[in-house]
């Protein structure tokens, strides 16, 4: 009887064991399962917000534009986002890094904390996935300027040492940053005149009062076909569709010169790597279609896909250079 006692117990725990045992398998399974999901294996399946700055300027277009190129790959709508500059940052650091918030934003963003104090933002807060375009300055010239090259202009500059004036935007802007950089690494003196704006700063070249301006290929190419102004070089590492036939700044007697707006996508930190993987490949799909490509270059911008590592190489790259060129001419934020 004792036995048979034992043997029932025996096999009442064995059936016990072996429930909870399924039940840890199952729940193991369902665990992997999840994390796939939130690994990227069934992203996305909603709409994605696209952070950006206010609607109408050059990042803001290249932001919807992108917005409609990616919405058939991913199967799901883009919604641009427009606001401040100064909260497109905290907003997308402060979502889930599950990839349905993601940030558009240009060099100014990373640039910023070199500029200005207590910027609500910092980049480590950030996962960089790709660079998507790039904006090149063309080096322009009012007509009266009696240099056709570079070398010749970094000549000039060095005979008559304060003379030459350049018209610049707001502090820190592409085209002021552009020419202090072309300072720094030519060692000339050249004075900034500044503007609020481009659209000023090129009015003022066209009438003479001022003598030189890196301008975006968009602003100054009607005015180069109508002999207004002089090109000397564009301000990229390669020669550009935007301006065919000029010769970089480097190649045209400052080697090592190279400076370019760019705009890419970041999502927040500790976003899976398969989202942000497969964000990367689709945009550079998408940049490397032709009809993309016309659409882009009619703003001005040169489409080109990276990879998450590039992207975020080239940042840390550009904050170096603009790090030292900023401190260097004692640049603030105006």
């Amino acid at each position: 009887m004792e036995t048979r006692d034992c043997m029932t117990q025996f096999a009442c725990c064995a059936r016990r064991s072996r429930s909870r045992l399924a039940v840890a398998m199952f729940t193991t399974v369902m665990l992997a399962l999840g994390a796939g999901k939130t690994s990227g294996q069934d992203y996305p399946n909603k709409p994605i917000r696209l952070v950006t700055t206010p609607a109408g300027g050059g990042v803001a277009l290249s932001a919807r534009l992108v917005a409609d190129g990616l919405a058939v790959p991913l199967s799901h709508h883009i919604i641009v986002d427009n606001r401040p500059q100064i909260l497109i940052g905290p907003i997308v650091a402060k979502a889930s890094p599950d990839g349905y918030t993601l940030l558009f934003a240009a060099n100014d963003f990373w640039i910023a904390p070199f500029l200005q104090d207590n910027v609500p933002w910092n980049m480590v807060e950030f996962s960089a996935v790709s660079l998507v375009v790039r904006y090149p300055s063309i080096l322009v010239l009012h007509p009266s300027v009696a240099a056709s090259s570079v070398r010749e202009l970094i000549e000039l500059a060095k005979s008559k040492p304060g003379v030459l004036n350049y018209a610049s935007g707001l502090a820190g802007g592409p085209n002021h940053l552009a020419a202090e950089l072309f300072k720094y690494m030519a060692g000339v003196s050249i004075v900034r005149i500044p503007y609020t704006g481009g659209g000023p700063a090129l009015t003022a070249l066209l009438a003479g009062q001022v003598q030189l301006l890196f301008g975006s290929a968009g602003s100054v190419s009607p005015h180069l076909k109508s002999g207004r102004l002089r090109a000397l070089a564009v301000t990229g590492a390669q020669p550009s569709a935007l301006a065919p036939g000029l010769p970089t700044v480097a190649a045209a007697g400052l080697p090592g010169y190279q400076s370019i707006g760019i705009s890419g996508i970041f999502a927040p930190a500790n976003t899976p790597a398969k989202i942000i993987n497969r964000l990367s490949q689709e945009i550079a799909r998408l940049t490397n279609r032709a009809d993309v490509k016309e659409k882009f270059l009619s703003l001005g911008a040169e489409p080109v896909g990276s990879s998450p590592e590039e992207f975020s190489a080239f940042i840390k790259s550009d904050m170096a250079t603009w790090g030292n060129v900023i401190k260097a001419a004692g640049i603030r934020a105006e």
